[in-house]
């Protein structure tokens, strides 16, 4: 069997091929475009197309799945009346040809933003095929696939050419429940240009439903003829012992097939096309055109036919598509050093926007839940939106807001529609404890780019059993942006255990702790909210500076969580916390009055900097430990018996990335901390083989008293893999706080090790992680993506807002830097496209350089120096009368 070969870039904008690409069985490839036409495909063509959870073109397919003929694009030549060859290489000859080291096929894949394409030339045949698949990004649910055939030895060929597209036609949860029934609704029609199903009925969690949405595969040849007939009954056209790996009507070269204008009801469906027979002379090719289409309508498929299944429509098409994502993606680009790295950037790029478009599903990887996203996936993704479009994240963050209970906890099932949220799944109220924390963070990074702290007063409602929560009055009850942050916050910071740190409950942003909800606790993320308090807290200076506010209303309840304006408070008594946040639950639970109460900014600053700071206080003398062997580091949690995760234990050292994470990000370690933890990770969590950094130690026990995560084997998913969403803010943490060598060495780890093809089996992008044995995992839908994007582009070029001013910080090493001394960065600000070059001509490292001079347009600019940066008046960007600017920053 021959070495799976690394990819290689071969364009500039994200372009890459690999050799003998069919040497790996679980890669795929998404194809998608944003009217929610999703698609997943590997280099033998298997993978699913859909619409939607109910709506499935082709058989739904998960990882185990993806070596199965069930779910591919097939088409099928008979090559001189005897020779069965499928240019997708879905015969079972081909399959077993594979192991061979003197394999008869060369498969070759090439791919770019959103289109694949697969060449296959076989040496015995003389035959080749290239095939493309990609989806327009029109407003169009269809999936295009051109076919090229090409002789390429020196005797004529006959070929009698065969497409074959299997049509599921419905809902997944009909992959196993009522499989056969489901099939008896279908109503399979042949038209001039292809087959067509559309069943009677929708069989899923909805109820029997009259269906309304019908499936083709459609085809024509280079010049848009249509086939010469139909094979569309999936029983006929395998035959009685046959499968999709050899079909009776292909291998015997039948010619019973349908013509247009054929009804058939009730069985299961195959869009087969059979096509007019051809001979190619030496060198000579041809070309078909198929499209997979899904309508929630009535259409005239045979116009969509014409629309796309010929050779210049499908080019067309191809142009468009290839020039919409490069636009899409050229608002943020990267010039370094390493030029592959900069390349590889932009398919983590695009990795937000794809789970925008596929949410947490939908992808082979990805088989759990039914579409859509979760809380903490609407925020983070929003990190990625604010750096790439950021004209519609005002309105995006305003309506997820509604989706906050007074409680503090949220809705989990979120709706298509922006500001749509939905009642628990099976009526189950779950709270994951780290929810509360991700608007705040989200919100401030937008004002900060944007400058608008007026966005903090505007009023939204809460959610409430599926509606919008009402007083006692029946009146819909809202509160200001500002309120939903102390409800969240609030709630949580008096919600503890019994070592005053907050409880854990259903899990945190590790959705495998969900067995301690009794007396677990979430120390890291305790940190994060103690941080996002004095964050808080600062916004309202801001805002109290420069609108001029020195009040505000909120609800009447929350003066009972505001407990040091007006009584007493002890911070460091469990009791106390727990009798406070008794009394706001007893109140709420009685029914909100609607009533407002005047609260001073300065009392309400002043509150959430003594709750803020004792938690950094609390953190710093109770939960920064010492080993043994003298290691110093964080505890992350206690289990639901009360005992702390981390530090010595009789099976090992234990210690979660997670821990250390957050207390560093929040700014509650000092320096000499921050290198204590950063010497402890290396020791106990780096493991190259993984791509750096495990997310814990090995516990070497099933704790059922934490999470079901310790009952996965050690270093896969969250029990110990390399989980990239955590390590790549473990580099944002660092990078914060100024250690941006080690910040590049957790992002350079996971980058070096994703381009070692053969190890990581991974296309150019970040896995959600990297599993014992080294191969990427849940490749494109991870908010790994997000927070990477976010780190490279505000931390390593260090060009972000803050409070609407233009901060130039950049922690470029001095590798980032070409021989000229130069690294370049394109990004939005302002709604302005900024070029921004830094100038290092003294090949300086990041610790010894700061902003000497900055250019815009060629002209020097006045700046305030802060902490080594450049702080530049937003005025001087927005005002500009250019659509870009060029700016020059030299570093000295």
């Amino acid at each position: 069997m021959r070495k799976l070969d690394k990819w290689k870039f071969i364009g500039d904008n994200g372009e890459f091929k690999v050799e003998n690409i069919d040497q790996s069985t679980y890669l795929y490839f998404p194809l998608a475009n944003e009217a929610e036409m999703m698609s997943a495909i590997t280099p033998r063509l298997h993978g699913d197309i859909k619409t939607g959870q109910n709506t499935f073109a082709m058989r739904p397919v998960s990882l185990e799945d993806l070596h199965n003929t069930k779910s591919a694009r097939n088409f099928w030549l008979k090559i001189n009346d005897q020779h069965v060859w499928s240019a997708a290489g879905n015969s079972a000859a081909q399959f077993s040809n594979q192991f061979s080291d003197e394999a008869e096929e060369d498969v070759e894949l090439e791919a770019g933003l959103l289109w694949h394409k697969i060449t296959r030339s076989n040496s015995k045949l003389n035959v080749q095929s290239e095939i493309t698949n990609f989806v327009p990004t029109n407003s169009d649910t269809v999936e295009l696939m051109r076919v090229k055939i090409k002789n390429t030895g020196a005797e004529e060929l006959k070929i009698e050419p065969t497409a074959a597209v299997p049509i599921y036609g419905r809902s997944a949860d009909n992959l196993r429940d009522h499989r056969h029934v489901t099939s008896l609704l279908h109503r399979t029609k042949t038209i001039e240009s292809g087959v067509v199903v559309k069943p009677t009925l929708s069989f899923d969690e909805r109820g029997h439903k009259q269906n309304e949405v019908s499936y083709a595969v459609l085809g024509g040849d280079e010049n848009g003829k249509a086939p010469a007939g139909f094979f569309p009954v999936l029983e006929d056209y395998i035959g009685d012992g046959g499968n999709l790996e050899w079909p009776e009507a292909v291998v015997k070269s039948l010619d019973n097939y349908l013509a247009a204008g054929e009804e058939i009801d009730g069985y299961e469906t195959v869009g087969a096309l059979r096509f007019d027979e051809v001979t190619l002379k030496a060198g000579e090719e041809i070309s078909y055109v198929l499209a997979v289409a899904i309508a929630e309508e009535d259409i005239d498929f045979d116009q969509l036919a014409a629309k796309y299944c010929s050779g210049d429509k499908f080019e067309k098409y191809l142009t468009e598509n290839r020039d919409y994502w490069q636009q899409k993606l050229a608002v943020v680009d990267f010039d370094s050093a390493d030029q592959e790295f900069d390349q590889w950037m932009k398919w983590v790029t695009l990795q937000p926007i794809l789970r925008r478009i596929y949410g947490c599903s939908f992808l082979p990887s990805h088989d759990y839940g039914r579409g859509g996203r979760g809380w903490r996936d609407l925020w983070q993704d929003c990190l990625a939106l604010l750096l790439m479009e950021p004209e519609p994240v005002s309105d995006l963050l305003y309506n997820n807001f509604s989706g906050v209970r007074i409680d503090g906890s949220n809705a989990t099932i979120i709706g298509s529609e922006p500001g749509e949220f939905k009642a628990d799944r099976n009526d189950i109220k779950r709270v994951w404890m780290d929810h509360g924390a991700w608007p705040l963070l989200t919100t401030k990074l937008y004002i900060d780019q944007s400058g608008d702290l007026e966005f903090l007063l505007k009023e939204q409602s809460y959610f409430e059993a599926g509606s919008e929560l009402k007083d006692k009055n029946d009146e819909i009850y809202q509160g200001s942006v500002i309120e939903h942050f102390l409800v969240q916050h609030l709630t949580h910071f008096f919600d503890v255990g019994e070592h005053n740190n907050f409880l854990l409950k259903n899990g945190d942003w590790n959705d495998g702790l969900d067995m301690a909800e009794n007396k677990g606790e979430s120390v890291a993320f305790t940190a994060l909210y103690g941080s996002n308090l004095l964050e808080l807290a600062e916004l309202l200076k801001a805002l109290a500076a420069e609108k001029s506010i020195e009040k505000i209303d909120l609800a009447e309840e929350l003066s009972i969580l505001l407990d040091t304006i007006e009584r007493d408070f002890n911070y460091q008594s469990v009791d106390y916390k727990r009798e406070v946040l008794s009394d706001y639950r007893r109140t709420c639970k009685q029914g909100i009055s609607g009533r407002k109460i005047e609260i001073t900014l300065t009392d309400l600053i002043s509150d959430l900097e003594s709750k803020g700071q004792s938690i950094f206080d609390h953190l710093n003398k109770n939960e920064w430990i010492e080993t043994e062997a003298g290691d110093k580091f964080y505890n992350g949690y206690y289990d639901d018996d009360g005992q702390r995760l981390e530090g010595d234990h009789p099976k090992g050292v234990r210690m979660t990335l997670t821990g250390q994470v957050f207390p560093v990000m929040a700014g509650a370690a000092d320096e000499d901390q921050i290198q204590q933890v950063v010497d402890s990770a290396d020791k106990y969590l780096k493991d190259l083989s993984v791509g750096g950094y495990r997310l814990n130690t090995d516990f070497k026990e099933l704790k059922t008293n934490l999470g079901r995560l310790f009952g996965f084997a050690y270093g896969h998913k969250e029990n110990g893999a390399m989980f990239s969403h955590m390590a790549v803010m473990y580099s944002n943490a660092l990078y914060k706080q100024g250690f941006a060598e080690a910040g590049h060495k957790v992002i350079d780890y996971i980058y070096q090790h994703c381009r070692d093809f053969d190890t990581s089996r991974t296309y150019p992008g970040i896995p959600e992680y990297i599993n014992q044995r080294g191969r990427g995992m849940y490749p494109y839908l991870t908010g790994s993506a997000s927070w990477l994007l976010l780190t490279v582009v505000t931390q390593i070029f260090g060009v972000r807002g803050e409070l609407g001013n233009l901060i130039i910080d950049p922690k470029l090493l001095k590798s980032h830097f070409d021989d000229q001394g130069e690294a370049a960065v394109k990004t939005i600000f302002a709604d302005k496209l900024l070029n921004i070059t830094y100038l290092n001509t003294n090949q300086l490292e990041a610790a010894e350089y700061q902003v000497q001079e900055v250019k815009i347009n060629g002209q020097a600019v006045g700046f305030e120096n802060k902490s080594r940066a450049a702080v530049i008046e937003r005025s001087l960007i927005a005002d500009s009368g250019e659509e870009e600017l060029k700016i020059e920053v030299v570093l000295s």
